[in-house]
């Protein structure tokens, strides 16, 4: 017997009720895609914002929706410059797509990758993003002596060796350290991270593509 895959469920919200019941219904002829109503977001996987252009307004509205519910959103748009783009990242924007390219098949693969972890965003777009990282590492965390992951050269340091299988005693003696300050490297990158044990460090520095 085969297993059911689990539903993706997902909210829209648009500037009038054509456009909400347009995308919702596009959305709903999809596989594994399960609409629910705007009031129920706080329940859902994925929310799908659509609007004109990305005004101030429209900003503040997204910055609330990621303070209640923290839900991935997918961002409909007409119209979104490339400064506009960073302030809807961190809004909890991770699918930018374009209002009169948007069919049901591209707005599914936009909620699924949402509800992976990944994203979708238009080629230029992800270009000038890709700049952003770049001119942040540059000019801000370089000289801070840490990393867009958030890890300093010296926690990368003790992550790679921990990634080696090497215990305290041993990452102390190859860094030249001592067993106390390890240990509090090490539960400085846990805490401040909110990471649960010493695997869980390891395994995001290997996502984060430092080690």
């Amino acid at each position: 017997m085969e297993t059911e895959t689990r539903q993706i469920t997902v909210a829209v919200h648009a500037p009038d009720p054509i456009t909400t019941a347009g995308l919702a219904s596009q959305l709903g002829t999809q596989q594994g895609i399960d609409i629910r109503d705007w009031d129920q977001r706080a329940e859902t996987d994925v929310l799908v914002f659509a609007a004109e252009w990305l005004t101030p307004e429209t900003v503040l509205w997204l910055r609330r929706l990621a303070a209640e519910h923290g839900k991935p959103v997918v961002l409909v748009v007409s119209q979104i410059s490339e400064a506009e783009l960073v302030p809807a990242i961190e809004c909890r924007v991770v699918a930018v797509l374009p209002r009169s390219a948007t069919t049901g098949e591209r707005l599914a693969h936009a909620v699924r990758a949402a509800a992976t972890g990944g994203g979708v965003l238009p080629p230029s777009l992800l270009g000038e993003l890709l700049k952003h990282v770049e001119r942040l590492q540059r000019e801000v965390l370089d000289p801070m002596g840490v990393n867009t992951a958030g890890l300093s050269t010296r926690e990368i340091d003790v992550l790679r060796l921990m990634a080696e299988g090497k215990d305290t005693v041993e990452i102390a003696g190859e860094l030249s350290y001592s067993e106390r300050s390890v240990k509090h490297i090490i539960q400085g990158i846990t805490g401040r991270l909110k990471l649960k044990n010493r695997p869980h460090a390891v395994a995001y520095a290997v996502r984060a593509g430092v080690i």
